[in-house]
């Protein structure tokens, strides 16, 4: 009831209110809407929507899954889903990494999808070593159950090293800013090829169970199987092999899991493109530096125009400093118009980098100042989330 009043008076999805009255109400209702399930959790700082939304898809080949694929990834959210597929015998639930440990402790996950961690939003998230530590802590106290973590990310490694049980996921991350120490002893982290490891302690990549390759995936059968996915740039590759080695811990068959994977296309208005004024825009989220690398290496690809648009609300994070972490040299050639609230902050960021930019603060009209044809727009949070909603009214 709550959930629907909230979406007629214009307030939100509900996708969280229902949520939040029932735990008011019965704080253990997460435990509870848990119990009887097999229930896997999907946490990192990038990708957990779509690799929720790639895992329950695959999970749905042995039965009914409750999930919360769009991104309302607090208890709150979790029972909203849950409540909503009582009977459900699985569950996949994507969770911030700051709510990980309670919902853990709740739901006593039979799976957990590590993905990565790296600098967010400081003044929301906190710094990337207290959330390694927490998710540390939690995972070495988790009984009879399977961590399945990106063992080249140094952060993830170190979270996952004292699981009961864990897979390890070779991704082929290219993000290493916030990880040059070890954050177990805080010496130099070396590297030699791909493999990296502690100066001093025994931290180190280990041998890894599943690999991403380009367009493939090794599983440790040795087996090789195509993807073939309709969502662009390796890291949708790597949240796939993921979401395939989480899908195969729970009984699912390999093949099975892939050919579902590949009817992927729409994340929650991620990817989705826009017909507008004679373009069509292809919309994009990014909303931390190592989001940003990667979205950048997809629009790489092309030379199309694009628009990029910054907001710095609360769920953005107020800090814009991680600004001056992202690559945005990569743009330069690239006809750019810097967009949103904070367009001029992100203009200061574009001039240092040396892209030639324009400034139009409203994107649809910054969609529009560009000559017809293909655009690429890619915005943090909440920039995204209201292009999104105005796009589809229009």
């Amino acid at each position: 009831m709550s959930s629907k009043l909230s979406q007629k008076m214009g307030l939100g999805a509900g996708g969280m209110i229902g949520g939040r009255v029932a735990l008011k109400l019965d704080p253990q209702a997460l435990r509870r809407l848990t119990t009887g399930r097999r229930v896997a959790l999907v946490t990192g700082t990038n990708g957990k929507t779509t690799s929720t939304m790639m895992l329950s898809r695959a999970v749905t080949a042995l039965g009914e899954v409750a999930t919360n694929h769009s991104g309302a990834n607090m208890p709150d959210g979790h029972v909203t889903a849950l409540s909503k597929q009582p009977d459900a015998p699985y569950a996949v639930l994507e969770v911030d990494e700051g709510y990980f440990p309670a919902v853990a402790a709740a739901a006593q996950p039979d799976v957990v999808v590590l993905l990565n961690l790296s600098r967010d939003q400081l003044d929301r998230v906190g710094e990337v070593r207290t959330i390694e530590r927490s998710l540390r802590d939690t995972i070495s106290r988790l009984r009879g159950c399977t961590v399945i973590a990106n063992c080249d990310d140094i952060m993830v490694t170190s979270a996952a090293k004292d699981a009961h049980r864990v897979v390890w996921v070779a991704t082929g991350t290219g993000w290493h800013h916030d990880s040059a120490s070890c954050p177990r002893c805080g010496e130099p982290i070396r590297w030699q090829g791909e493999h990296w490891q502690c100066s001093t302690c025994d931290l180190a990549r280990p041998k890894p169970d599943w690999v991403t390759t380009d367009g493939f995936l090794i599983a440790p059968n040795a087996s090789k199987v195509a993807l073939s996915l309709r969502l662009p740039g390796k890291f949708n590759q790597a949240n796939a092999v993921m979401a395939t080695a989480a899908a195969a811990a729970l009984g699912v068959q390999i093949e099975e899991a892939v050919r579902r994977l590949r009817g992927v296309s729409n994340v929650a208005g991620r990817y989705r493109t826009i017909q507008r004024s004679g373009h069509t825009a292809r919309l994009l989220l990014s909303k931390n530096p190592a989001g940003w690398s990667e979205t950048l290496t997809v629009v790489k690809e092309s030379d199309h125009p694009a628009v990029l648009v910054i907001n710095a609300n609360e769920a953005d994070g107020r800090d814009l400093s991680w600004l001056w972490d992202v690559p945005f040299e990569r743009l330069r050639g690239r006809t750019v118009i810097a967009s949103g609230e904070r367009a001029t902050d992100l203009a200061v960021r574009l001039t240092y980098a040396e892209v030639e930019h324009k400034i139009v603060p409203d994107p649809l009209l910054a969609i529009d100042a560009l000559p017809q044809g293909a655009v690429e727009v890619i915005a943090n949070y909440t920039a995204f989330r209201d292009l999104n909603a105005r796009s589809a009214g229009e």
